[in-house]
């Protein structure tokens, strides 16, 4: 069953992130790691912050867990920010995403739109088929392979955190190799912070819509296959296939069409379910393209792609 979109805060789902009963709150974070030093302003400047706000994670997560550089200009790293929650972008089968402002007060110059993407654990999750696209990852961690070998209540975080890792991986190594994909901000353990695909005139949000949704005039069409099969053909150069594409993962952000939800992507190669996951990537998407009136070939595509990854 394909996600849906919503694009403005559904009456029936809670208005803030705060308000989410299958995920903890946003930590309210100091601006020191050491609160000795903080003194009693940290109390207050915490006090001053909104049941929806945080301080900036950026400073908080280890340098390896930020986007890959040249970082784009729009990037917010200053310590004074906050982090806003402005409301649900789209629920899915295994993550939620919500509309987060990350702006330093009184500063128009440093102010951003995030997608903030968190992972629920197991027990919160519709998509169940795992190990078709888990086979080639490895566990380092004895601790981290037992619990999940015991579906322990930790063994479930650390899935819920392997995938929401995979994700930001794949993210990474995709924008740095021109892939259609968001820019990957940060992870904080379930929790993506990506680049918002979208527009704004600073008051009302809106976000890209899913291909799915759109009906595009011939000329606009046949430019998004181009763009498609360019964008599919990158994985393939780097060895992978998305796992799940489809209409509804990918976002047509006006002329040009963005890749999301890329917490499968698998190895070509490691895993023995590749090439089967990239030929149905191949069908489901020609089959969209060819029933809008384009002419498409799945097989066509589906050898392009292996002679990319080979």
């Amino acid at each position: 069953m394909p996600e849906h979109d919503l694009l403005y805060p559904d009456p029936y789902l809670p208005p803030t992130f705060a308000g989410d009963p299958r995920t903890p709150p946003p930590r309210r974070l100091r601006r020191r790691d050491d609160l000795d030093d903080a003194g009693p302003t940290a109390g207050v400047l915490d006090a001053a912050l909104g049941d929806d706000q945080r301080w900036s994670t950026w400073s908080a997560v280890e340098k390896g867990q930020r986007g890959p550089e040249p970082r784009p200009d729009w990037v917010v790293t200053a310590d004074a920010a906050v982090d806003t929650e402005l409301g649900v972008l789209k629920t899915g089968k295994e993550a939620d995403v919500f509309l987060v402002e990350r702006a330093v007060p009184d500063d128009a110059a440093q102010r951003t739109l995030l997608a903030a993407k968190r992972y629920r654990d197991l027990d919160h999750r519709a998509f169940r088929r795992d190990t078709v696209y888990t086979e080639d990852r490895r566990v380092r961690r004895t601790r981290d392979r037992r619990a999940l070998d015991r579906k322990s209540r930790y063994g479930r975080q650390v899935a819920a955190g392997q995938w929401a890792a995979a994700e930001f991986a794949a993210l990474g190594e995709l924008w740095s190799a021109g892939a259609p994909v968001p820019y990957p901000v940060q992870i904080d353990g379930n929790e993506i912070l990506m680049e918002f695909v979208g527009t704004s005139d600073g008051v009302a949000h809106e976000a890209a819509p899913r291909l799915a949704r759109t009906r595009p005039d011939p000329d606009l069409l046949a430019s998004w296959w181009d763009q498609l099969r360019d964008g599919m053909a990158v994985l393939a150069r780097l060895g992978y296939a998305h796992g799940d594409l489809s209409p509804y993962n990918v976002l047509a952000d006006g002329d040009r069409l963005v890749i999301i939800d890329l917490p499968q992507v698998v190895d070509l190669v490691a895993n023995p379910f590749g090439t089967e996951l990239l030929l149905r990537d191949c069908r489901t998407m020609s089959a969209w393209f060819a029933a809008r009136g384009l002419e498409t070939d799945a097989d066509e595509l589906f050898a392009l792609l292996l002679a990319e990854a080979w």
